[in-house]
This record gives structure tokens, sequence and C-alpha cells, in this order.
């Protein structure tokens, strides 16, 4: 009995340090994300305020303080989306979808995007309908976060493949893509916030965009789980087929 007590008090004193280490790591990082475009805006506006600026010079910053302003409310709402996708305070309506033409959209909005980066999508959908009954507009933003984040962070002149597989049991969207940068990091600690796959922080983005489609995976009723083979990233959202009548 002594030795349960000691375990528990043990994995209490372990998930609190836990705790107060992502804490930590939470407030360097949004400080830092936050610190980087005021800094830069702030340079700018002392840069305008200078008589002997030329029109050229004006133009440029111009250019700088816009870029900064829309990394700022980026940021911003970011934060506010993950504030209430964690907290569940999200109106979540859910009603017949089809999967499959969601997905076939969603690769397609994002094809320009992932020309850009020399990203070849390669989709894989079953030939009929895949209908599930589920929020589309909360869906498309779970998707909208993970292809957002092959367009960052994939690795040039390679494949990255979105998958749809329909079963009696499950819909499984799986979407696989090799990393530029060395995935050196737990698909764990890459689900908490702030956290990016590129540890220099040389990327575009808030960190919050997995924790994000984690979170409203949740409200939907499904599952995000992640997984890292070398440089492989793989993500799985699945959803569980609820028999008529089921809570």
């Amino acid at each position: 009995a002594l030795d349960r007590v000691g375990d528990g008090i043990k994995s209490a004193v372990d998930r609190q340090l836990k705790g107060e280490r992502l804490k930590t790591e939470l407030i360097t990082n949004v400080s830092h994300d936050l610190k980087t475009p005021i800094t830069s805006i702030v340079s700018c506006a002392e840069l305008l305020k200078k008589p002997d600026t030329t029109p050229e010079q004006a133009a440029e910053y111009v250019d700088m303080l816009d870029r900064q302003c829309r990394k700022l409310k980026k940021l911003t709402d970011d934060l506010i989306e993950a504030s209430k996708a964690s907290s569940g305070a999200i109106d979540v309506h859910n009603e017949p979808t089809d999967v499959r033409e969601l997905l076939n959209q969603s690769a397609g909005e994002f094809s320009e995007r992932l020309s850009q980066r020399r990203i070849t999508p390669v989709v894989t959908l079953p030939d009929g309908p895949c209908v599930m009954d589920t929020d589309g507009q909360l869906l498309w933003r779970v998707l909208d976060n993970l292809l957002g984040n092959i367009c960052k962070y994939a690795q040039p002149d390679t494949r990255a493949y979105i998958d749809l597989e329909a079963s009696p049991e499950a819909t499984v969207i799986s979407l696989k893509n090799v990393s530029a940068s060395s995935l050196n990091i737990s698909a764990e600690t890459l689900m908490e916030r702030f956290v990016r796959g590129d540890s220099s922080r040389s990327t575009e983005g808030s960190g919050l965009g997995l924790s994000i489609a984690q979170s409203l995976t949740r409200l939907l009723g499904g599952t995000l789980a992640l997984s890292i083979d070398g440089d492989l990233f793989k993500a799985v959202l699945r959803f569980e087929n609820r028999e008529d009548g089921a809570d």
C-alpha cells in the first residue's frame, strides 16, 4: 500500500513538474512570437519619422509594416481560436457531410500553395461518396491546419500523400509528408502549443495549428494521432462510425 502511495505521489509530482515546464515554455514562445513583429513595427515607424527617408524607402517600410501587422493579427486570431477550441466554447452543428468531396475540395484549394513549394499532392479517395454525420465547417478548419502545416514544413520536390479510407467501423483521413527539417522531437511534444517542427522558428506560423486541430477533432468526436519515422511526418484523423440511435 505504501509503495502504491509512493508511486502515486511520484506520478503527481512528475505531472506537476511537466505542467510547470510547459507553462514556462509557452510563456517564452508566445513572448518571442509577439515581440518579433512588434519590434519590427516600432522600428519601421521610427524610420518613417526620419525627415531624410526617401519615397522608395518609405514604400519598403510600409510593406514591412503591412507584413508584420498581418503576422500579429494571425497570431492573435490563432490564440483566440486555440482558447475556444480547447475549452469547447465552439458550437458544433453536425449534419450529413460528404467527407470525400470536402477532402477533395481542401486539396484543390491548397494546390497553388503546394505547387509554389514544389510539393506534389497524391490524393487517394474512395470511388463513391463518403457521408459522415459531422460539422463540415469545423472539419474543414482541421484540414486547413494540417494542409497548411505541409505547405510550411514539407521538403520541396517531394510528394504529400492524402488518403481517405471508409469502412463500416470508421472513417480515416491520413496525411503524410517528408519534413524539410530534422524531426528530432516526439509526436506528443509537437502537439503542444507553440511547438514547431522547425526548432529554429525561422518559418512562419504560431505553432498552434496542431493543437487547434486536435481540439477541434475532439469536439467532432474523433481523434488526431501523429507519428514520426525519421523525417516522415504522418497525421491520422479517425472518426468511429456511430450506430443509429447511439448517443
